[in-house]
């Protein structure tokens, strides 16, 4: 399977732009023989807004317009796509991602893990439980952003059978480590594809800064972007290495296993509540 993530800018409050360099990417990328495109976080609206009431009406439904707008053009190449927006809430936004293919939307996720940045600081909590969703080419994991600091939700993708996990991201300055070495590691900590593909640009004082990234199953770098210029990153990956959790370095003397040399009865303080307030969400 050939995977492409494109770096780009991304303009605040320019839906419809944003959607029309969208769509001019994908074109680009499946004639290039990609089947599957990522792109940043929010792709669709920008990230920095300055309230839940600025946000509101850059929200839409899933599926929606900007799904119907997109699931068309990837019927019309045989193409997936995965891109940020922001969704509908009850009463708010949620920072989402959806996996959109020929035909519609294959499934959809909403941030859980939220930093006290641009839209996060106003958008609802994700409420629904991490999924992997069965692409004809792969099984596939979504998480955004903030999410790969947290490694349980990578674990618990890849115990639901996750090849890939896709991560749309708005790494600003600051998060240069982050890029650098976590999604390396969640690659090679669960035997996992990870493909992170960050934003460039700047937003009402915020700096984004690129590095985006796509790890092999060693945790190997496959391919990463050379600095804060729009670039599209290309990979082939092998589901069969993926689901091939058995590593025999050394036959019959070095021989490992991360998910069957796992001690979950050992694992319970994890998943204690930790009664900790978050930054500024008081």
């Amino acid at each position: 399977m050939k995977i492409a993530g494109v770096q780009m800018d991304i303009s605040l409050m320019d839906k419809e732009g944003n959607l029309s360099r969208i769509i001019e990417k994908i074109k680009e990328t499946a004639a290039a023989g990609a089947s599957l495109t990522v792109f940043p976080e929010c792709a669709l609206t920008g990230y920095c807004f300055a309230s839940l009431e600025e946000a509101l009406p850059y929200a839409e439904s899933i599926p929606g317009p900007s799904t119907d707008r997109l699931q068309e053009i990837c019927r019309e190449l045989n193409h997936s796509v995965v891109v940020g927006m922001l969704e509908q809430a009850e009463h708010g936004v949620y920072n989402a991602a959806v996996l959109i293919t020929p035909e519609g939307v294959l499934g959809s996720y909403r941030k859980i893990h939220l930093p006290y940045l641009g839209v996060d600081r106003f958008a609802t909590p994700g409420d629904r439980d991490f999924a992997v969703y069965s692409h004809p080419e792969a099984n596939i994991g979504l998480n955004i952003c903030y999410d790969s600091a947290f490694p349980e939700s990578s674990r618990i993708m890849t115990i639901e059978g996750a090849d890939l996990i896709v991560l749309p991201t708005n790494w600003p300055t600051g998060a240069n480590h982050v890029a650098e070495h976590a999604i390396n590691t969640r690659s090679m900590e669960n035997g996992i594809y990870y493909c992170a593909i960050n934003r460039i640009g700047a937003e009402r004082g915020f700096e984004f800064i690129g590095k985006s990234r796509i790890t092999g199953t060693a945790g190997e770098t496959i391919a990463t972007s050379t600095g804060t210029d729009p670039e599209i990153l290309y990979a082939i990956i092998d589901p069969a290495l993926a689901r091939n959790k058995r590593v025999d370095r050394v036959p019959d003397k070095h021989v490992i296993h991360r998910l069957a040399d796992r001690r979950p009865e050992l694992y319970g303080k994890i998943t204690e509540p930790h009664g900790l307030q978050p930054p500024k969400r008081d």
